[in-house]
């Protein structure tokens, strides 16, 4: 099998292009399939095996494997489905801690002045980005679009939506620091 060679992991970090596509297109149905079985989400599941490969491209000079490329593959994609449960189950106990906690109380005016800072701040931060990263956020967050899905729509790469995505939120990181403890 073709991931027994150390010569294909050799040729990925070199920036073989055709070696890294050809241990994609063997993998990504059988690792979609077991990220599935874990998370029971076949859309999140697909996200989550190119969220890896993605991050085996991006830091490929780096890469160091001391198992088979297989089983490096399948433990990065079971670590990021137990990663994703985790933060399912963090935010869902502290949606229930809200609910318990507030129960039916209307928020002090404090808090909804903070909120409306906040909103503020966020439209401004987003109304600053160049259009089209403006644009992709908005399909992302506010619309529930899939990279897939929105690089799809505007003809342009999975990558340049990850791209735009990610400066997005770093900009959205450094306007919001002020209103938040932990960023």
């Amino acid at each position: 099998m073709i991931f027994l060679q150390k010569s294909i992991v050799n040729k990925i970090k070199q920036g073989n292009i055709h070696a890294f596509e050809e241990v994609f297109r063997e993998l990504y149905s059988p690792l979609s399939g077991y990220a599935n079985k874990i998370i029971n989400d076949r859309d999140k599941a697909e996200e989550i095996v190119q969220d890896v490969f993605y991050i085996i491209w991006k830091n490929r000079e780096r890469l160091t494997i001391s198992t088979s490329l297989k089983s490096y593959l399948y433990k990065s994609v079971q670590n990021s489905c137990l990663q994703i449960i985790q933060h399912e189950s963090v935010k869902e106990k502290y949606r229930q801690f809200v609910i318990n906690r507030d129960g039916d109380k209307q928020p002090s005016p404090d808090v909804e002045l903070e909120v409306q800072e906040i909103n503020k701040a966020i439209n401004r931060t987003l109304a600053a980005l160049p259009e089209r990263c403006r644009e992709i956020f908005n399909m992302n967050r506010f619309e529930g679009l899939k990279y897939k899905e929105i690089a799809e729509k505007l003809s342009i790469s999975q990558k340049t939506v990850e791209a735009n995505i990610s400066k997005a939120l770093k900009h959205l990181r450094k306007d919001l620091r002020p209103y938040v403890d932990v960023v």
